[in-house]
């Protein structure tokens, strides 16, 4: 359980990193993501979760 909220604080951190620095940047990107339709982020958090499933099986292997 403390690996699990080691990993869980490093995500938090890297997660909220952008807005800390660059809020304005941010605000920006956020405007771009929501032109982007729906099928598309979908299939991107698809990639993302695979990959995100991958490294976590070989990391643990």
């Amino acid at each position: 359980m403390n690996f699990f909220l080691c990993i869980l604080g490093m995500v938090m951190i890297i997660e909220g990193a952008p807005y800390f620095l660059s809020p304005g940047k941010m605000k920006f990107w956020v405007q771009q993501i929501l032109e982007i339709p729906e099928r598309t982020l979908r299939r991107f958090g698809m990639v993302l979760m695979t990959i995100g499933l991958l490294l976590v099986y070989w990391g643990t292997r």
